[in-house]
């Protein structure tokens, strides 16, 4: 049923499923497991969208929710940077200093829904109900109202997969523990679709990621767990396809990742690299934290691949003048394009500078660099002596910029050259809910 359709029966609403990490080809390139993303896309539109620079969980999420890059949300991944100062911090739901999709819902005085978006924690207390995802404490703590943690305790509902158990050879406990979280998460989903009293219902799956995380190398490779991986799939595939046959006609069905994935060769040590390349060094033997960088280092990297000169007047200790910031700039992101890979292979595609990703009133705190890499090289931090550049270990899959998934029961979208800036206003529109077009990086793909 198309927008005009649902207009004629009242207000329409919209049901967002966020399924973590997983990758438009993916789908495309086995309808048979995505039986019903397939359908849905068939009857109505699909496309492949890009994710955000970096594409990093924590970024992702707020631009996707919010229309808006991360100069304006003031989230730009795992670790983020106090302004002026060395001490870091883990971005939760507070930190995101913007308004998001059900922030306007509710300024509508209509009722939103949303389970287990990442970057969320705490809970909002006025929306209608919430329970925060990725980095909540526990159930109790990340569900508003009090009696919707009574439901989920009930029904032995898990905030997140156990990512520990994938790091044994063995990945059966694994595997089990991803399959009773999405069996919960879906249960849950379809306990709160029915009660047919919202106007918007965000939910999201994030054992996909996980799963991605520990067993992509094995699907790309027809590896041991090959069978498996697709079996998981096949089940959340089945339980979208349960959910949007649920929904009400009044209802538009909105299916979307937050970035890609692709096989994983190694986690590159970026400090460790900028080290061995005279870039950073550190005051003490047993540095663990970015305060333990020297005054004579130049630059330092967080997850995944954002480099931050140490500039004066902007850092404590700066070593980069500022009359000296391009110059510097430059000659880093010439070091990164020719960073090469133990077989010879180029580390980074693309080298993108602050300017061109991020603007906002808090672009301040913006990596200046961010290292797009190629496929199998996943850029890591972390401040530590004598650490290897490449490493390898038990996660064979990473995040890419490209290959995000967009699917909708709504036709003829507008899917070319399409990002997660896009999904905001997209929604909004579905919603019928005036907003201000300049306010967004995206624009509604209606």
């Amino acid at each position: 049923m198309g927008l005009l359709d649902r207009l004629g029966g009242g207000a329409p609403r919209v049901a967002f499923l966020g399924l973590d990490g997983v990758p438009a080809s993916l789908v495309a390139q086995h309808p048979d497991v995505f039986s019903n993303l397939t359908a849905i896309a068939d009857a109505g539109s699909t496309g492949i969208i890009d994710s955000v620079t970096p594409p990093d969980e924590l970024a992702c999420w707020p631009a996707l929710t919010t229309g808006r890059n991360p100069g304006r949300t003031g989230v730009y991944g795992l670790q983020d940077r106090e302004t002026g100062t060395y001490e870091t911090y883990v971005p939760m739901g507070g930190d995101v200093q913007t308004d998001r999709v059900w922030d306007y819902v509710a300024a509508a005085d209509r009722n939103a829904t949303v389970l287990n978006v990442p970057v969320t924690a705490p809970p909002q207390q006025d929306v209608q109900r919430m329970v925060s995802g990725f980095l909540s404490p526990s159930v109790d703590q990340a569900a508003h109202p009090p009696a919707v943690a009574e439901y989920l305790d009930g029904i032995g509902y898990r905030l997140q997969t156990n990512a520990k158990l994938g790091h044994r050879d063995d990945k059966s406990d694994f595997l089990a523990n991803a399959h009773e979280t999405l069996d919960a998460r879906y249960e849950a989903f379809d306990h709160f679709v029915d009660a047919n009293d919202w106007a918007l219902f965000c939910g999201v799956f994030t054992a996909t990621d996980h799963v991605n995380h520990f067993l992509y190398r094995d699907y790309l490779t027809d590896g041991e767990y090959k069978e498996e991986f697709l079996e998981f799939y096949e089940k959340l595939d089945r339980y979208v396809g349960a959910l949007h046959d649920s929904l009400p006609d009044d209802v538009a069905l909105v299916v979307a990742s937050d970035h890609g994935f692709t096989g994983l060769d190694y986690e590159v040590s970026v400090n460790a690299w900028l080290q061995r390349e005279g870039w950073l060094d550190y005051e003490s033997d047993d540095p663990e934290t970015l305060a333990d960088i020297s005054d004579d280092t130049r630059a330092y990297s967080f997850s995944p691949g954002r480099f931050y000169l140490n500039l004066d007047g902007r850092e404590p200790r700066g070593n980069v003048p500022e009359s000296e910031y391009h110059t510097v700039r430059d000659e880093l992101a010439t070091a990164i394009r020719e960073f090469t890979g133990p077989d010879g292979t180029p580390v980074v595609d693309r080298v993108v500078e602050k300017e061109a990703a991020f603007d906002g009133a808090h672009d301040d705190m913006a990596p200046d660099l961010v290292a797009i890499p190629n496929d199998g090289f996943d850029l890591k931090a972390g401040f530590r002596n004598g650490r290897d550049v490449f490493e390898t270990g038990h996660r064979t899959g990473m995040h890419t910029f490209d290959d995000a998934l967009l699917v909708t029961d709504e036709p003829g979208l507008r899917t070319d050259a399409a990002s997660l800036y896009d999904l905001t206003p997209t929604m909004l529109d579905l919603l019928d809910i005036d907003y201000d077009t300049s306010g967004f990086d995206g624009k509604t793909l209606l």
